[in-house]
């Protein structure tokens, strides 16, 4: 739980003045503006300094203008809903890129939310703020298809685990889907040794890609290195930035990013090894035309 003046500063980094019972709207104008305003990130594992996934450092991160990945944002909102008055779950997941088969690998920490209906039936949200190009609101655990904005997901059965369930992203999304575990997690520390691996690993995924994401009412925006690609609705933009000042103004701008735990050297080396990542992607790409 967090403590009150906590939660004020919370709140207020997601630009919401008023605390309000918990019901599903409020639910959804909580992770809507999450989303919005706090950024799905690797830059802290590629610049070398994970910060550690406990509640307590996930929950300064966003109460300091910063930002991290599912395990520190899932993990913070989860402490936000639970102060706010809402019954939540944590879940093992896991994410299926492009390519790959689906998996309950626990890479991914999912969120849920359950409200009791009028037939005192539980009632399951997935409130998962921990995806990179994430849903902008709650989905019903109902099998079922839900638009938000131009993108289209769907909720159905995991092959994975038969109790559990499943969310089919956007066909233009950054991954196929996710699937969750029905069982629910009492802590989050079964997690840290995968953060572990994502941090420090030179297996990580994430080690040598910067990579920013957020998600608004009509579409989502993405830095990847120094490639930033906007969604507009089906429209997708894509635009290399080449100078520093450029790079951190949309940083800044765009994805309320302002490294604010970095100092003027220490952006200029995170600019200079992106830049350096940049150019290497760019070769590799050359040659894999040839």
């Amino acid at each position: 739980m967090l403590k009150p003046e906590e939660t004020q500063a919370y709140l207020k980094r997601l630009g919401i003045t008023e605390i309000e019972p918990p019901t599903l709207s409020y639910l959804c104008k909580l992770q809507q503006a999450h989303v919005e305003n706090i950024t799905w990130q690797t830059i802290d594992i590629v610049s070398g300094k994970p910060v550690p996934i406990d509640l307590h450092s996930s929950v300064q991160l966003m109460i300091n203008d910063r930002s991290g990945y599912c395990f520190h944002l899932n993990g913070a909102f989860g402490e936000l809903l639970r102060t706010l008055g809402y019954r939540v779950s944590w879940h093992r997941a896991g994410v299926q890129p492009h390519g790959q088969e689906p998996r309950i690998n626990g890479f991914h920490l999912g969120l849920t939310v359950t409200f009791i209906n009028e037939q005192q039936e539980e009632d399951i949200w997935i409130a998962d703020v921990g995806l990179g190009d994430m849903p902008y609101g709650p989905l019903p655990i109902r099998t079922g298809s839900y638009t938000q904005g131009p993108f289209q997901y769907q909720v159905t059965a995991s092959a994975i685990d038969p109790k559990g369930w499943r969310m089919v992203h956007d066909p233009l999304g950054s991954s196929v889907g996710v699937d969750y575990e029905r069982e629910s997690l009492q802590t989050i520390e079964e997690f840290i040794p995968k953060h572990e691996i994502y941090s420090l690993s030179l297996d990580s995924p994430w080690i040598n890609l910067f990579l920013v994401r957020s998600r608004h009412a009509e579409g989502s925006n993405e830095l990847r290195g120094c490639i930033w690609k906007k969604r507009e609705g089906d429209h997708i933009e894509k635009t290399e930035i080449l100078t520093k000042s450029m790079w951190l103004e949309v940083l800044g701008e765009v994805f309320h990013e302002k490294l604010v735990n970095y100092s003027p050297i220490e952006r200029d080396e995170l600019w200079k090894r992106v830049r350096h990542l940049h150019e290497q992607w760019k070769k590799a790409q050359g040659e894999a035309a040839q």
